[in-house]
């Protein structure tokens, strides 16, 4: 009789059967139990399901302390390497919690898709912004109130942006969902305000990319706070960015004050700064990956990551190239070719590494439950 294909949710890749030998020997081991927030997560449990795996997977921040201190690491025997293993189960993790499904299965693991992504975006804004444009206001320099408005017309930029980034939210929004309940949620415990707050604490202080307290073993077994630095410039990057552009929609909506503003303007200030360590956050963390030691890392993960830190520094280098430009006739081609990377990062954010902010997040959540239920 033929035997029936198990459904994905119930089929364990490699990676999970991998990740529950290594933590079998961690958990007789416990030498890396103040490493970080995982292996104490880890001795709370004597069996690992595919929930626990993909929990503990996305609670590691892959400061590779571990893989340096542990004496089962390649070349002996045992082979622990953690920190790939966990890598793989991360991406497959945004595969299997994507919404649509098919979308997460599309980007894994593939830098191409990205890629193409973001061609195809700037290639469609480009495309619509000619065709649509007389070509001596696309070309020539506009200035005053609505100066952008006057290359793309305010209803065509609201409406691609709109959607992509409503799109972004919903499907972020069940993926979030999805993980949450995959990896058994608060175990049915409800919700409380002290472990939110502790998980608040940890996400802003990325305080689990300081390893055992020194640092992440970047590029090799030596200790460094770099990664954690360059990852809270990234962080707090994007999110200047984002509050710039909620200050310009208050300004433009409200107040009736219409783009571009002057350059000491709120909206320009918070975008600027936002622009400057975005880039600085992500051209080091592509460095980092690119002088690492390769044996703790996943690397048929590297493609997308590599691709989605180039699509990050992209959009952020030419938006400060806009800034620049936005007095002369570059402007229009300038602000096409930003509102195309725009549009691709937002398309690909559900189903990149960038949706590892709220995975984490909620492992960080249920592991602040765990701790104050354990405590108490």
């Amino acid at each position: 009789m033929q035997e029936t294909e198990a459904p994905r949710a119930e089929r364990e890749s490699d990676a999970m059967i991998e990740a529950r030998r290594n933590l079998e020997v961690c958990n007789a081991c416990r030498y890396c139990e103040s490493y970080c927030a995982v292996f104490p997560a880890m001795a709370m449990r004597r069996e690992f399901s595919t929930g626990d795996l993909t929990h503990l997977a996305n609670l590691c921040h892959g400061c590779k302390g571990c893989y340096h201190a542990c004496q089962y690491a390649p070349p002996h025997a045992f082979g622990i390497n953690l920190p790939a293993t966990f890598s793989t189960i991360r991406q497959e993790s945004y595969a299997t919690y994507a919404w649509p499904a098919g979308m997460g299965g599309a980007f894994e693991r593939n830098g191409t898709l990205v890629s193409l992504l973001a061609a195809l975006g700037v290639a469609l804004v480009l495309i619509l912004t000619a065709a649509l444009q007389d070509p001596t206001v696309l070309y020539s320099a506009q200035r005053g109130e609505g100066a952008f408005f006057r290359v793309i017309p305010l209803w065509l930029m609201m409406g691609i942006a709109g959607i992509t980034f409503g799109y972004a939210i919903i499907a972020m929004a069940i993926g979030g969902v999805r993980y949450w309940r995959g990896t058994g949620g608060s175990g049915g415990a409800p919700l409380a305000a002290a472990p939110v707050a502790d998980a608040a604490v940890d996400i802003v202080t990325l305080r689990n990319l300081g390893g055992g307290g020194h640092g992440c073993n970047d590029v090799d077994d030596s200790f460094a706070m770099q990664k954690r630095w360059l990852h809270q410039a990234m962080f707090g990057g994007f999110m200047l960015c984002f509050a710039a552009t909620t200050v310009g929609a208050i300004y433009h909506n409200i107040f009736g004050w219409h783009s571009p503003y002057d350059f000491l303007s709120l909206p320009v200030q918070l975008g600027t700064w936002g622009g400057v360590f975005l880039c600085i956050g992500t051209a080091g963390l592509i460095r980092l990956k690119i002088v690492t030691d390769p044996v703790p890392v996943a690397k048929q993960v590297l493609g997308g990551e590599y691709a989605m830190l180039l699509l990050l520094f992209l959009v952020s280098a030419t938006g400060l190239l806009l800034l620049a430009v936005r007095h002369t006739g570059a402007m229009g081609v300038m602000l096409a070719i930003h509102l195309g990377l725009v549009l691709a990062l937002f398309v690909a954010l559900p189903y990149s590494k960038m949706v590892h902010g709220v995975y984490r997040g909620l492992a960080l959540l249920r592991n602040a439950q765990e701790k104050r239920r354990t405590a108490g």
